[in-house]
């Protein structure tokens, strides 16, 4: 007997259950997302391409901007992943391509449309923002820990404020500029801002900023 030929339609492909289900309903939201846009996003549309029911979808996620972070989340690079090029300057200018890739693509598609969808609420907004921010700074942990390691820089240059500075330029331009991230862009970033900012630590930035001793 022949094969049963394979279909790319996917309201012909059969339906998953448990993580499989899961995996199928997020990659789902990423494949609607990049046809689509976030505006037309609609868990209809979303439950019919991963051949799940909308209840599945509604049991899990109760609303469209909570399946999208997920969605997003789950496609988000790993951190430890990160190429070392052997000195801070080549590792910082890495991970801001690699957040301005993201942003290109269905996470930043995303990022526009929750931003709009969650801003009456400010509990949402503070999950987005924790979605948002938590990748780009375990990334930034990872590149300046290492610095740190080779005697770079120092570690009490590290502070919590500062691993969301860059993260925090791209998406401020991308946001509301409506402009790709260039690589001119992130090289300024890293050159202007940066590399003079993680040279120093807050001791020594607060000494600078009242004066010379005497």
């Amino acid at each position: 007997m022949a094969a049963e030929p394979q279909t790319n339609d996917h309201r012909k492909r059969p339906r998953r259950r448990g993580d499989a289900l899961i995996a199928a309903i997020l990659h789902a939201t990423i494949e609607e997302l990049e046809e689509r846009g976030y505006a037309a996003l609609t868990m209809e549309g979303v439950a019919e391409r991963a051949r799940a029911s909308k209840a599945s979808l509604y049991r899990r996620w109760p609303t469209r901007a909570e399946l999208v972070m997920d969605a997003v989340y789950s496609v988000m690079p790993d951190p430890g992943g990160l190429p070392d090029t052997g000195g801070l300057r080549g590792d910082l200018i890495a991970v801001l391509r690699r957040t301005a890739r993201m942003l290109d693509g269905p996470p930043g598609q995303a990022l526009r449309g929750l931003m709009a969808e969650v801003l009456p609420s400010p509990e949402r907004v503070g999950q987005v923002r924790a979605h948002a921010q938590g990748m780009g700074r375990q990334m930034m942990e990872e590149v300046t820990r290492r610095a740190a390691h080779r005697g770079e820089i120092s570690p009490d240059a590290l502070t919590p404020r500062r691993m969301e500075v860059g993260q925090a330029l791209l998406r401020n331009h991308f946001l509301f500029h409506h402009e790709p991230v260039t690589d001119v862009m992130i090289e300024e970033i890293v050159d202007e801002v940066l590399l003079p900012l993680f040279h120093t630590t807050p001791v020594d930035a607060a000494e600078s900023a009242s004066g010379p001793r005497i």
